[in-house]
């Protein structure tokens, strides 16, 4: 049985999974991974979304205001042994739905290039890709996409 639960930062199945995520970019990022971690802290997420497979915890995402019509999406995360069952596009779709419902129109996120899989799911999911916002302005590795919410 899958199912989503919508929670804050606090919740401990999301801790769990940012800690594998943090352990994840750290490798893949190197020595890069200190400039995107100070952005990434999960303080004061009020809103998460943990999906759970019979139980488990596997996937995460979560937003948070980006401007006033604007979600940003963050920490989006599946475990490795997860992949490939569509939870991460169900999450994402569970995180427009909640921000959709708040009023705002849009979502923004970054990803970085090296997550392949990441970029084609937002690609699939009708991001479009912008020119790099905020901080990862001028950062090689970080791509930023955009898609209007219904």
């Amino acid at each position: 049985m899958i199912t989503f639960t919508r929670t804050d930062s606090s919740n401990p199945d999301f801790i769990a999974l940012v800690k594998l995520l943090d352990a994840y970019l750290a490798e893949k990022d190197g020595r890069e991974h200190d400039f995107y971690n100070q952005f990434n802290t999960i303080v004061k997420l009020n809103n998460v979304v943990v999906c759970s497979e019979n139980g488990a915890p596997v996937a995460c995402g979560a937003i948070k205001e980006f401007d006033e019509d604007t979600m940003e999406v963050k920490r989006m995360f599946t475990k490795p042994e997860a992949r490939g069952k569509g939870f991460a596009s169900h999450v994402l779709t569970h995180l427009e739905e909640w921000a959709a419902e708040l009023g705002y129109k849009n979502c923004v996120l970054e990803t970085g290039k090296r997550q392949v899989e990441a970029v084609a799911l937002y690609k699939n999911k009708g991001y479009s890709i912008i020119p790099n916002y905020a901080q990862y302005i001028g950062i090689e590795n970080s791509v930023c996409f955009r898609k209007e919410l219904k």
